[in-house]
């Protein structure tokens, strides 16, 4: 993460954003002291299919139904 003094944030914030329409994030300090994060919002980020692939395989390893099937579990729901 880049880190830029607020003048200097002032001064470049044209070429701050280009950087973090590419994905870079930049911390805004004031007098040395972080007070603001300049990123894209979460909604705009993308994630590479093969990590959300990965992660959710991870999950449903760790995350089972036991003997239950999905199907039992609706037919409860509907009770």
């Amino acid at each position: 993460m880049k880190t830029v003094g607020a003048h200097e944030a002032r001064t470049n914030l044209g070429k701050l954003l280009k950087g973090v329409m590419k994905g870079e994030s930049v911390t805004i300090t004031k007098h040395g002291v972080p007070v603001a994060v300049l990123q894209t919002p979460v909604s705009l980020r993308k994630e590479q299919p093969e990590k959300v692939i990965s992660e959710l395989k991870k999950f449903r390893e760790k995350n089972t139904l036991g003997t239950l099937t999905i199907r039992e579990l609706i037919e409860e729901g509907r009770k």
